[in-house]
């Protein structure tokens, strides 16, 4: 299923700049970055738990947020861009 995360890190300290890029490179592990603070991830449901339970654990819930959009399986109907294609599709394949 297509996961769309977004988060939001409080940067004002040095502990939330780090916060920022251990979140930012977890989510890289699993998906494309298709804005600065979002990302596209393809997972299944256990990928899905780990990588909710990895982040939670990261972020200080009292300055950070994260958000969870899950557009399941049909998400090409449901996804739509305009201007610069960034990155890669989310589907193609990685290692030829």
């Amino acid at each position: 299923m297509l996961v769309l995360i977004t988060y939001d890190v409080n940067t004002e300290t040095n502990a939330g700049k780090a916060r920022l890029r251990k979140v930012a490179k977890q989510c890289m592990n699993y998906g494309t970055r298709g804005q600065n603070s979002v990302f596209e991830c393809i997972l299944d449901n256990t990928q899905c738990v780990t990588l909710k339970a990895i982040l939670s654990e990261i972020i200080d819930e009292n300055v950070d947020s994260l958000r969870f959009y899950y557009l399941g399986n049909n998400f090409k109907n449901k996804v739509e861009h305009m201007g610069v294609e960034r990155g890669i599709d989310v589907v193609d394949t990685l290692i030829f």
